[in-house]
């Protein structure tokens, strides 16, 4: 019995028809949430929170507030059982996080013998797509059928989205195939983005082919699936599609949602695509589509920006870019700092990283440092570098990972102090892996260390038998050692167990297409120009005094060099058609003199490359950029931004 004293109880009571309607103002968003938030106070207060039970769930179910499920779960239990209907139970199922919670307060509605609705069906079958359940996304299924529940298009599709999220392709299909009417675009794009996932890019770019409409969710889905089965022409290609087959090209712009432009600006950094990534920076701006998104999607863009600049070989730009950003991330400045470490800038990645903790007070989490200590590493810093190592857990709070003793391991080795590298590696608390045994024997060839190189190269073996760069580095050791026939046999073991190693392939762009190349390819259409271009620049070479440097050059030479002869001059034959080299042959047949060239390789650049390209830089009067495996090297004037220290 409800029991109201004084002149104040009898006010509130008069008002609970205006209270219901302010607090319904208050779950659509229409007043503010404080207003909602005092009248429960005032309720509970007056002891008429009974009549406001169920409005002010439904206003903390539709404002969500933080931490959602205990706030949600009390304010449900302050519903009397007897009020408690559908609504009401859809509302708390679908406002609470992903969780098992959601499927279990759903058994309880029907111990309560509450009989589910459209919509608490429909929020059943979102939880169990968001959960990955099948099998309960099963038994709503079921339900629309065993209650008589209208199964209506919405409901179709949400099942169908249910079933291809939880990787039951086969129902998908089914159900897709007796829709009662042409399947919408929403049933389409779930079935796309389940074939994607479970079946393949092939099957999903066969659904994507017979789609009748595209919206922007459809193109989004097909572009980032290209993109994550690193294909980032093709994504590129489908950007073009989707802009230029609509007649509202703004208007296409702005459907791209701040995920496919992370996408697309990453597919350029793999494609090496500086002109698209430019293109499609200024066009979208123009259009109004970055800035008419949410302030944390404008920062993703943004970093994604200076992450897609800095990988082009435009640090400068992304450096632009990174100061014109309003509010940045701990991963905006990681974009910002790998960037300058990929470019071999140690000094200015040590003032950033300065900047970001003293001025900015922005705490580096363990990616900040593998980018510091890489780039340490990639300039020679040692001191500072072991400084920032050591300071990791007495200054920030962060104990040393793998991933940091890797970095340190390889800044020792090229620094030459092998001894301290191998007692660092002997001594961290984590077994050493082949990342980190393979750069300690990349530095034993560096320095020429042939006995503990040959160690590290039996404990590879034991962690990795069929990876053949460490072989090939091996071999190439014994070579420069003089040990030519160690090193043949080498090789020719790798050869006969089958163990084949990656080709070097390097790309260049002119003029909107992208040319590839591979060491000794004459698959070119201008081939002919090409080789009497490489030709040329073997002549000018040695007129400057070049002489290849064929002993370390093993893994370069072709499968039969042993039986064709001299295979010194085999080794030398095959150096002076690298892959590198012929795209550089190209880009000067193909650009105007004195133009830059900026080129792309898979693999780390050999010592002789680097050599020959710092004088065709000076020779022909060109800036010529290469980036690497491991990081960018600008060559110009006879010199290289990485001072031979790479």
């Amino acid at each position: 019995m409800l029991i109201i004293d004084g002149g104040e109880g009898a006010l509130f009571l008069e008002l609970v028809p205006c209270y219901r309607s302010l607090l319904r103002s208050c779950a659509q968003g229409r007043t503010h949430p404080c207003a909602g938030y005092g009248l429960h106070a005032a309720a509970i207060k007056s002891g008429l929170l009974l009549l406001l039970s169920a409005p002010l769930f439904h206003m903390y179910a539709a404002l969500r507030p933080s931490p959602a499920t205990p706030i949600l779960l009390h304010a449900f239990a302050d519903v009397p059982r007897s009020a408690r209907s559908a609504p009401e139970w859809t509302a708390l199922i679908s406002a609470l996080p992903p969780s098992s919670l959601s499927l279990l307060l759903f058994r309880s509605m029907l111990r309560d013998a509450v009989a589910p609705d459209t919509v608490t069906l429909l929020a059943l079958l979102s939880a169990s797509a968001r959960l990955a359940n099948p099998v309960a996304g099963a038994s709503g299924h079921l339900l629309f059928l065993k209650l008589g529940t209208p199964f209506s298009i919405p409901a179709r599709n949400a099942a169908l989205h249910m079933y291809a999220t939880c990787g039951r392709m086969p129902d998908a299909r089914r159900l897709f195939l007796e829709m009662p009417q042409p399947p919408t675009v929403v049933a389409w794009t779930a079935l796309l983005a389940g074939a994607l996932r479970w079946e393949g890019l092939s099957s999903g770019q066969e659904i994507f082919d017979k789609m009748p409409h595209k919206n922007e969710v459809s193109w989004n889905v097909m572009v980032s699936a290209c993109i994550e089965s690193g294909l980032p022409k093709e994504a590129l290609s489908l950007l073009a599609q989707m802009l230029f087959s609509g007649d509202d090209y703004y208007l296409a712009i702005r459907n791209l949602n701040h995920i496919t432009l992370c996408s697309l600006l990453s597919a350029c950094s793999q494609a090496g695509d500086l002109r698209v990534g430019r293109w499609i920076h200024a066009h979208f701006t123009k259009a109004g589509g970055i800035l008419d998104g949410k302030d944390n999607d404008l920062v993703k863009v943004g970093t994604a920006l200076v992450d897609m600049y800095s990988k082009s070989g435009k640090v400068d730009l992304a450096h632009r870019a990174f100061e014109m950003m309003p509010r940045k991330t701990i991963v905006t400045w990681n974009a910002m700092l790998s960037g300058l470490s990929m470019h071999g800038m140690a000094a200015e990645v040590l003032t950033l990283f300065n900047r970001m903790v003293v001025h900015e007070a922005q705490q580096p989490d363990d990616i900040t440092f593998v980018n510091i200590l890489t780039a340490c590493s990639r300039s020679g810093f040692v001191d500072q570098g072991r400084k920032i190592f050591h300071d990791l857990y007495p200054v920030y709070g962060l104990k040393p990972k793998l991933e940091h003793f890797s970095c340190m391991v390889d800044l020792l080795g090229r620094a030459g102090q092998l001894e301290e590298a191998e007692a660092l590696v002997r001594k961290m608390p984590f077994q050493p892996n082949v990342v980190i045994l393979g750069s300690l024997l990349a530095s034993c060839v560096l320095h020429r260390r042939l006995e503990l190189g040959q160690h590290l190269m039996d404990e590879l073996v034991q962690i990795d038998p069929y990876n053949t760069e460490y072989h090939m580095l091996l071999s190439n050791m014994y070579t420069s050692s003089g040990r030519h026939a160690k090193a043949d046999n080498l090789r020719m073991t790798v050869k006969k167990n089958g163990r084949r190693r990656y080709p070097g392939i390097s790309y260049i762009e002119i003029d909107g297409h992208v040319h590839c190349f591979s060491a000794g390819d004459r698959s070119h259409p201008r081939t002919e120009e090409l080789y009497m271009m490489l030709d040329e620049v073997v002549q000018r070479l040695q007129s400057a005094g070049y002489i290849p440097d064929a002993a370390s050059q093993v893994s370069c030479v072709p499968d039969n060099y042993l039986e064709n002869g001299d295979g010194q001059e085999e080794r030398e034959q095959v150096l002076l058609a690298h892959s590198e080299r012929l795209a550089i042959c190209y880009g000067l047949i193909s650009t105007k003199p004195g133009m830059p060239l900026l080129i792309f390789k898979n693999l780390r650049i050999c010592t002789d490359c680097h050599v020959a390209i710092k004088l065709i830089a000076d020779i022909y009067n060109r800036v010529i950029t290469i980036r690497d495996r491991n990081r960018f090297h600008c060559f110009k004037e006879g010199a290289c931004s990485c001072s031979d220290y790479w």
